[in-house]
């Protein structure tokens, strides 16, 4: 298992192949459908994404005395991020990607341009995922966006997570797919 701490270094993202298996740590932003129009339609994020992660999210979040914790921070389809992700990766210089499901030809191509990883999380597991939040630093949007499309400023410690496009072209989903399409052929045949 790599270790990939934040600040993301174009150099520790480009090593990253399709299939390897991640543990993440260091701050990570949540990110919806709301936030990712907000920033492709040009409008400045609220802090420098600049090496940073955006997690496709919209975490369980509950106010105690000491701040937010969370409850539950499953991964949301990533794919309803599509129009928006290779322009973010552009110019907000984002480095790591995590959601579930993949994402388009045009995010790869972005990703593999721009030295981006998409890093699959296991959907179904909200809970366990959200064990490995160390702490909620902040929260932007709240009152613009609601809580599950909020941008929430997250600490995470060895989230485990798998390369599912890295920066060199390779992607898992397409792998898996061209495997069971060639072994339903043997089957049938």
């Amino acid at each position: 298992m790599t270790t990939l701490t934040y600040p993301f270094s174009e150099s520790a993202v480009r090593e990253l192949r399709a299939g390897d298996a991640v543990a993440l740590s260091g701050k990570v932003w949540t990110g919806r459908d709301r936030l990712h129009k907000f920033l492709a339609e040009g409008h400045a994020a609220p802090v420098s994404l600049r090496d940073g992660a955006i997690y496709h999210c919209g975490p369980v979040m509950m106010e105690a005395p000491e701040g937010w914790r969370t409850v539950a921070a499953g991964p949301t389809t990533s794919s309803r991020e599509n129009p928006y992700m290779p322009r973010i990766i552009a110019e907000h210089g984002v480095r790591v990607i995590i959601g579930k499901g993949g994402m388009n030809a045009a995010t790869q191509a972005a990703c593999a341009r721009f030295g981006c990883v998409y890093l699959q999380a296991v959907g179904g597991t909200a809970a366990l995922i959200a064990r490995h939040v160390t702490r909620v630093t902040n929260v932007y949007f709240l009152n613009e966006f609601g809580a599950a499309e909020a941008m929430w400023e997250l600490n995470v410690t060895g989230m485990p997570l798998t390369v599912g496009i890295d920066a060199q072209g390779g992607n898992l989903y397409e792998a898996v797919a061209a495997a069971s399409r060639k072994r339903l052929e043997e089957l049938l045949s």
